[in-house]
């Protein structure tokens, strides 16, 4: 080994695949750079900074105790307030509710597992759970925190900083808490509210995951909160070089306090949400309705042609949207330290993710730790940080759509900065992925349960 520090209640090991990892971070940012609309105009300070923040971060989650302590106790009251919210998912759907394996008070076993009555529901409870945070202010006090930090340190507008902090809590209502902003920002600042909102999740959403991974990954609660915090500031730093400010902000260096609707109550603020949790349920469903079966369908063509080319040219190529895909993230896996083992199967999921969603990738990546076809517990921990975005075409449209919503006048701009901010988006997520690669270690507390 290079190097070994002892940290926790084991040793912290620098490996090779640790350096790939590292590396991988810079390769990315030179990938970035490769199709900037301006290579010559870059903030240097947001990225040194950004970089900073997340090291700073990860080493105090990942190596010291305190840090690893404080997440794995929130991980604990996650999955604690998970548990809560199936007591009224059980209360309406009975026994479809239980958990495969789990029994309810009468004694009388599970059903099976159910996405539509298991996991989809907990996002109902999340969301006016969030709701009630923001209404006792404990929401925008985290989001004031976070983006102080971001104005102070990294030099962009305090527009964009307010919404990357936000993104971390929730999404796309973060573009609420920047509504007056709006309508003047610049071309590079909307690239980076569309790269913020599309590089992390919404806390509504956060419980769906847990639920995928749990089992397979104990501590996957701690490690998705860890990877939505890291990837806000992948973003800006993606955001930027991407497509870097030529323009002079109105908020720039400014510190804004987030703009937003309060309740009169706490009872209005958690019906509130509990209705903008069924309405982002029904959104989820409909969505996946919809993508799987279209994606289906193409497949099936795309499958007819691949066979004769196959057949004709004597190869073996899988001709499915997730093989193609898998072929263009292949390399980006293995910059990101995944051992070449895993690579093919990780690259399908992190492709499949910009067609079908996050949270499919998240249950084939549950089904591959679950089934062994994923060997190490490194490219399940990699995997779990990459797919931690809305970084999805679905996503975009829906982004594009709150945006326009809000700011009308600025339709145009963003449907020329959308397919930059998708690609930043996903840079930003594999980005998340190297950090967390570059300190994975069996002695480090929060990753000795990876499968």
């Amino acid at each position: 080994m290079l190097n070994t520090v002892i940290f926790n209640k084991g040793l912290f090991y620098m490996d090779k695949y640790n350096l790939i990892s590292l590396s991988g971070i810079f390769i990315l940012a030179g990938f970035a750079w490769l199709i900037s609309a301006d290579r010559r105009n870059m903030n240097w300070r947001l990225m040194l900074w950004a970089l900073v923040f997340q090291f700073v971060f990860a080493g105090f989650i990942f190596l010291f105790p305190l840090g690893s302590s404080f997440f794995l106790f929130l991980n604990s009251i996650i999955i604690r307030v998970l548990e809560c919210a199936l007591a009224g998912t059980e209360f309406v759907f009975g026994r479809l509710a239980l958990a495969p394996g789990t029994v309810n008070a009468q004694g009388e076993p599970s059903l099976g597992f159910f996405l539509a009555f298991q996991a989809f529901p907990t996002i109902i409870f999340f969301s006016a759970l969030m709701s009630a945070l923001y209404y006792i202010k404990v929401m925008p006090f985290l989001i004031r925190g976070f983006a102080y930090v971001f104005t102070r340190f990294m030099r962009i507008s305090g527009a964009e900083s307010l919404c990357a902090s936000s993104n971390i809590f929730v999404g796309i209502e973060s573009c609420l808490t920047i509504k007056p902003h709006l309508p003047k920002m610049t071309r590079s600042e909307l690239c980076t509210v569309l790269t913020a909102g599309m590089s992390t999740v919404a806390s509504s959403v956060l419980a769906l995951y847990v639920m995928a991974l749990q089992k397979t990954f104990p501590n996957i609660a701690a490690h998705l909160v860890s990877a939505t915090i890291l990837s806000a500031p992948a973003a800006l730093i993606m955001s930027k070089i991407i497509l870097p400010e030529s323009e002079k902000p109105e908020t720039l260096g400014i510190y804004l306090d987030p703009h937003y609707d309060r309740d009169s109550n706490i009872f209005e603020s958690v019906i509130n949400g509990a209705n903008a949790g069924l309405k982002l349920a029904a959104g989820i469903v409909a969505l996946l309705i919809a993508v799987l079966g279209l994606v289906a369908l193409f497949d099936l063509g795309l499958g007819v042609m691949g066979e004769k080319i196959n057949l004709a040219a004597g190869i073996s190529i899988d001709w499915s949207l997730k093989g193609l895909l898998a072929y263009v993230f292949y390399p980006f896996v293995l910059v990101m330290g995944v051992p070449i083992e895993d690579a093919r199967i990780v690259a399908g999921i992190i492709g499949e993710r910009m067609i079908v969603t996050e949270v499919t990738a998240y249950f084939d990546l549950a089904s591959a730790c679950a089934n062994g076809l994923i060997k190490h517990g490194r490219s399940a921990v990699i995997a779990a940080y990459a797919l931690c975005g809305f970084a999805h075409v679905a996503s975009l449209a829906i982004f594009i759509g709150g945006i326009a919503a809000i700011a009308p006048s600025k339709v145009k701009v963003l449907s020329e900065v959308a397919f930059r901010a998708l690609i930043a988006a996903t840079l930003a997520c594999l980005m998340t992925a190297c950090i967390a690669g570059v300190f994975y270690n069996k002695g480090i507390i929060l990753f000795s349960a990876a499968s």
